[in-house]
């Protein structure tokens, strides 16, 4: 297939069968069954090495051998600034700066946080010196790249993110009769070294108190989804957050956090670098994870996106390598996209519609769980009909 970064594709996408995704939540969004019964944990869609997404023919919908594809990563090699757009190509070169997914838990995922640029450089570094392999079990650094992220729910979905305030974290330890360990990082090394005899201890009082709060019945959930892991008690040091659809959480470096229930879109920096702290039988390093925490006590903000038009809302994040955005289609208020912007990749997670672009006009129906891929040269489109979409992009000055 010929590539011309002024057409709009289809994207064909790996998902990622991790044992905490769920069976049902991506085969359902994408009308596909699971015959295997298989975890389907992350629909991964962008040009990440490790799972890129490939491209078809958006007026085709017959299947197509997925491993004769060509990837959205050769598209933009081929043309960057076509494809990209001038801004971003001249800040990324050839590389897509962003990776969108979409996130199905069943049970929690590990306890963990992110480096910023500056240590994921040289963690990275470090850890390719020492002639640790890429595929290596004992690799913290993955990449050279940091990865702020963003979560946005499709269902009701529960997390832990941050320390709590430090006056609520104190009356806990009290609660649970520990001292001494009212610091974040102190407090930290504590919960994380429990002998055996301390963590049954304080997870029968969770057991005993888990009607009075939802932190003690997430913390007595996780116990039993992994027996004997401290990471069983974070419910009880890092803020519980409960998101409604259409509701987000932005994560930033060096945030503690973990996802714990639920379906959502996740839009991502660049990378795969993750420093884990529990929940998991995965490599967990405490030391290094420890040096990258930011070790901020706060209350939680939830972030609600900002309208835009009648049919666009958008998420604000301190980051420049994506946004994300929220666009409801109805009979009387389709999309019209901006003459000015990057390349933007498109999900439908509710209904149909059409896309219209081009001169001659070309018309491109979708449906619930189709994904496109729209480059910046493709003048303009417009989105019509019944459907809820999320739209990751990368800002530029004037974008809309």
């Amino acid at each position: 297939m010929a590539l011309d970064p002024r057409r709009i594709y289809r994207l064909l996408n790996v998902i990622q069968d991790y044992d905490w995704g769920s069976l049902t939540a991506i085969p359902a969004l994408l009308g596909r069954p699971n015959p295997e019964g298989k975890p389907q944990a992350e629909l991964w869609m962008g040009a990440h090495p490790k799972a890129p997404s490939r491209l078809r023919d958006a007026l085709e919908r017959a299947p197509v051998s997925e491993e004769a594809a060509p990837t959205l990563a050769a598209l933009i090699a081929e043309a960057p600034a076509e494809a990209l757009g001038q801004p971003v190509a001249e800040r990324f070169g050839t590389q897509l700066p962003f990776l969108f997914k979409v996130l199905a838990a069943a049970k929690a995922l590990s306890i963990q946080a992110h480096p910023n640029l500056e240590q994921a450089r040289a963690g990275f570094a470090r850890e390719n010196a020492a002639g640790i392999p890429l595929s290596s079990p004992e690799r913290n650094y993955r990449d050279a790249n940091h990865k702020p992220e963003i979560i946005c729910a499709l269902t009701p979905f529960w997390g832990l993110c941050g320390f709590r305030p430090e006056e609520e974290l104190s009356e806990e330890l009290a609660r649970f009769g520990l001292s001494g360990a009212s610091d974040p990082k102190a407090l930290l090394a504590k919960m994380l070294t429990l002998d055996g005899k301390e963590l049954e201890r304080i997870l029968r009082s969770c057991l005993s108190l888990r009607a009075q709060a939802p932190r003690y019945d997430w913390a007595a959930r996780l116990s039993e989804q992994f027996p004997g892991d401290v990471g069983a008690l974070a419910p009880l040091y890092l803020n519980l957050v409960h998101l409604m659809p259409g509701e987000a959480l932005f994560l930033p470096a060096g945030e503690l956090h973990a996802y714990l229930e639920g379906t959502g879109v996740e839009l991502m920096a660049n990378s795969d670098n993750v420093l884990r702290g529990g929940l998991t039988n995965k490599h967990i390093d405490l030391s290094e994870l420890s040096s990258l925490l930011t070790f901020r006590p706060a209350s939680l903000e939830v972030v609600s996106p900002r309208r835009v038009s009648d049919s666009l809302e958008l998420y604000s994040t301190p980051t420049n390598e994506f946004r994300l955005a929220r666009i409801e289609l109805r009979h009387s208020s389709d999309y019209r996209a901006s003459l000015h912007r990057s390349i933007e990749l498109l999900i439908c997670v509710e209904g149909r519609g059409e896309i219209s672009y081009g001169h001659p006009k070309l018309w491109i129906r979708f449906a619930k769980g189709d994904t496109f891929v729209v480059p910046a040269a493709v003048a303009g489109y417009r989105l019509t009909g019944e459907a809820l979409l999320y739209r990751a992009d990368v800002p530029i000055e004037g974008g809309a």
